[in-house]
């Protein structure tokens, strides 16, 4: 991230952010959100602009969505978190536990700006980037080795690519994602999740680990995988250090995945919270996000150049995609979970 680069977007964060209140101005705002490349990206392309704008400092916590639910479980009585960044599916679950406070209109003024598929139910957080669950696969490998890219899951349980897969884990969004792919491409769906065991289940054998992180970055690098179920922001990403890798939207449709971002019940900084996730939605951090992190924006009016909005999820991909019933996911993801275990990742 070059300094020219932090600079404008500390003047994108002034135009975001309204001049914090006497009683904010020393406030200390903790946001939890993705780790790895997403990290990178808010620490440099979005922090430094809002600390300046707001006059306070910003503490980033990296954790997966699951592991950033459970914190806010854990510390329900007393808050330690502002914001938190996560899926859509923990996000329903968190919304559902009495977690997350609805954001206040006057504080969040850009929600007229947000697309549909991003508004959440009683405005409890707002979607802020759309990505898309697909394939990720090794284009210098596959070539050298005379593999076809991957159209579908179930081309990753090709016997050339014995101990070369990493699948994610039950436990993150992407492992939700792997498994749904499964299902669709064989006629399940949430309510008929047994082709979708069955066909993760083939994959698995040549899976060498189950990854619970959700960036899987290290695994290609290191040349352990060649192949994963993934997501096309982080893709990009890691393309973007001249790794030969490629994302893959399946046959039977990719898989939306979208980001959101939450004003914490009982936050010790309620006002710089909404204030931050109003930050977000301001077109040039959409911008700034979809550029650096290829995240599709959820606003109408980010203006996206060309070349990146090609690396994102845009309109159409988007209408082709299908969303997962949370509701139906969360109440049997637990059951999911323990026949995981037993059926996938049994040793």
């Amino acid at each position: 991230m070059t300094r020219l680069l932090a600079a404008a977007l500390a003047l994108v964060g002034l135009a975001a952010c309204a001049p914090p209140t006497p009683a904010a101005a020393p406030g200390k705002l903790v946001v939890a959100g993705y780790g790895g490349s997403y990290q990178e990206v808010f620490e440099q392309a979005v922090l430094p602009g809002f600390e300046k704008s707001c006059g306070c400092q910003v503490t980033y916590v990296a954790g997966s969505s699951t592991d950033t639910v459970a914190k806010l479980k854990a510390q329900k009585d007393a808050p330690q978190i502002d914001v938190a960044l996560i899926d859509d599916g923990p996000q329903a679950q968190a919304a559902e536990a009495g977690l997350l406070a609805r954001l206040d209109p006057a504080k969040v003024t850009r929600l007229d700006k947000v697309e549909k598929v991003a508004r959440l139910a009683g405005d409890v957080g707002v979607g802020f980037a759309l990505t898309a669950t697909g394939l990720a696969y090794n284009r210098d490998w596959y070539a050298k080795n005379g593999l076809p890219a991957p159209k579908r899951l179930a081309d990753l349980a090709d016997p050339r690519l014995k101990g070369k897969v990493v699948l994610p884990s039950i436990s993150n969004t992407y492992g939700v994602g792997a498994l749904m792919l499964a299902a669709r491409a064989d006629g399940g769906s949430e309510r008929d999740i047994d082709p979708g065991f069955a066909g993760v289940k083939k994959v698995a054998a040549n899976a060498f680990t189950f990854d619970t992180t959700a960036d899987v970055s290290n695994y290609f690098l290191q040349g352990q995988a060649v192949a994963s179920v993934w997501g096309g922001s982080r893709v990009e990403t890691l393309a973007d250090k001249d790794f030969p890798i490629a994302f893959v939207y399946p046959e039977a449709g990719a898989i939306p995945l979208l980001a959101t971002a939450n004003v914490v019940d009982g936050a010790p900084h309620p006002d710089l919270a909404q204030q931050f996730v109003n930050a977000l939605l301001q077109p040039g951090i959409q911008r700034e996000l979809a550029a650096e992190g290829y995240d599709g924006p959820t606003v109408t009016d980010a203006g996206l150049d060309p070349a990146v909005a090609g690396r994102v999820v845009g309109p159409e991909q988007a209408a082709e995609m299908k969303p997962l019933d949370w509701t139906v996911v969360n109440d049997a993801r637990s059951a999911w979970t323990d026949r995981w275990t037993k059926e996938v990742e049994r040793s």
